[in-house]
């Protein structure tokens, strides 16, 4: 029997550490998350970017507080408990990390105070343009991430069939990223790249623990598809040096040991079971 991950480290290290510090104090937006979960990475990215007020509550995945499973009775990261009301004493939970960032995108939305929108204001075809690919990362893209590192030599399907669905998928998506760069919309930073971002920080782990690791192409050996791997080349530099990115990442041998059990296929976690069934993720 797959063994459950207790052993998880209870708090976020490095600059990660920082920026939950900086954010402990009591605060009526409320995000409960998890420092190695990617989907709360996304919301935190969002949170940064934008500079939102909010108080940030580390939750441990076997120790969940009643007043957390109250908001979530799921008790799934990332949940965001948004103020209701006068005075905002009262609270209302968000949960999904797409439906979130939209939220704090759409709610946060003085440009003066918090930024420019992530999604593209004043053209519903780019908006629902980056819904689609927003879509595709959530739906192709991380799947595949989980499928290849999930990867052991019993499965029914093999490591090199793994690694070439996950390159497909990437390819695909960097085919449609506007010419120029460095971001999906070309110049402007947008919620495309804050839903990828996680993964892509992470697939060093991949590298880590699989044969053959990701298997991106080297510069100059792609062939026909040089361009493309160039593209993604300039997109993955400059995704993770985004300050928002780097400042919600702890250090690299954390991740290390929290995903030693997606390398092993022996983690328990949503995500997990939902790969090996072949499901769409929780």
């Amino acid at each position: 029997m797959a063994s459950v991950d207790t052993s998880l480290p209870a708090k976020p290290t490095g600059l990660a550490a920082d920026f939950a510090s900086e954010h402990e104090r009591e605060h009526p937006l409320k995000l409960y998350g998890g420092w190695f979960c990617p989907f709360v990475q996304r919301t935190w990215i969002v949170l940064h970017e934008k500079d939102i007020p909010h108080q940030y509550i580390e939750i441990n995945p076997y120790q969940k507080a009643p007043e957390f499973l109250a908001l979530n009775p799921r008790g799934l990261v990332p949940t965001l408990a948004v103020p209701v009301g006068n005075g905002g004493h009262a609270q209302k939970p968000l949960y999904e990390s797409t439906i979130i960032c939209e939220f704090l995108d759409e709610a946060y939305d003085d440009e003066a105070t918090y930024g420019k929108s992530l999604l593209p204001s004043g053209n519903a075809y780019e908006r629902a343009r980056c819904r689609l690919w927003i879509e595709h990362v959530g739906s192709k893209i991380v799947p595949g991430f989980y499928k290849l590192l999930q990867h052991t030599p019993e499965k029914g399907y093999s490591i090199e069939e793994a690694r070439g669905n996950l390159l497909g998928q990437i390819k695909t998506f960097v085919k449609e990223m506007d010419a120029g760069g460095p971001w999906f919309l070309g110049e402007r930073f947008s919620l495309v790249d804050v839903v990828l971002a996680p993964w892509a920080k992470r697939l060093f782990l991949i590298d880590h623990y699989k044969p053959g690791g990701v298997g991106i192409p080297a510069e100059g050996t792609a062939g026909e598809d040089e361009e493309v791997w160039k593209r993604w080349r300039v997109w993955l530099g400059a995704i993770t040096k985004r300050k928002s990115v780097v400042e919600t990442w702890s250090a690299d041998e954390m991740y290390i040991e929290a995903y030693k059990r997606y390398a092993e296929d022996t983690t328990q976690s949503e995500v997990a079971q939902a790969t090996r069934k072949g499901e769409r993720l929780p």
